[in-house]
């Protein structure tokens, strides 16, 4: 299950995945929830693999690993991972609307709190991803992580992103991945 806010790369991150365990010879399902995305809104990505699929929807605790692209939204989706699943967060906060205009108050020391019940990698993957140039490559960083987690090897994932990115920005997703990948 992946998920963030609109504009943070969640539906690319997931047809990446999508692209992975179909081209590994599994049935994929993949589902896509936009809650208000271009506005900053909720966005939810469901990708199911494995001999036969009938659904794309995964329920409430019986996610392997949650991509999260946003601390908030971690925490929002938490209930889905199953309890010896793996959370992969980047630790960005985006305000959402109710917090911006004053109506609410952002959460403090959310992954601090979920990392007490579940198994957390945490990473501040936009610091990382304007290291290397390019802030729009912080999800591949956030999915190299992801990758320790999943049955693929290195060599699938390069293949299917290789593919699956726009041309011009295969070498920079290529490097933001490893770097993710070298964290784990």
């Amino acid at each position: 299950m992946i998920v963030g806010v609109g504009g943070q790369g969640t539906l690319l991150t997931s047809r990446i995945l999508g692209g992975l365990a179909l081209e590994a010879g599994y049935d994929v399902k993949l589902s896509e929830v936009h809650g208000m995305a271009q506005r900053g809104g909720s966005v939810v990505t469901y990708v199911r693999y494995g001999q036969q699929v009938a659904e794309p929807i995964v329920e409430e605790g019986c996610t392997d690993v949650l991509i999260a692209f946003e601390q908030l939204e971690a925490l929002r989706y938490i209930h889905f991972l199953k309890k010896d699943g793996v959370l992969i967060c980047n630790t960005q906060r985006i305000d959402p609307m109710p917090v911006v205009i004053g109506a609410a108050t952002y959460p403090e020391g959310i992954l601090e709190q979920l990392s007490k019940t579940y198994t957390v990698y945490s990473i501040d993957a936009m610091d990382e991803a304007k290291k290397l140039g390019n802030s729009r490559v912080f999800n591949t960083i956030v999915l190299g992580i992801a990758a320790q987690h999943m049955d693929f090897t290195k060599e699938q994932w390069y293949d299917v992103i290789k593919k699956t990115v726009p041309a011009k920005s295969v070498d920079i997703n290529l490097q933001a991945f490893e770097i993710g990948y070298q964290l784990s």
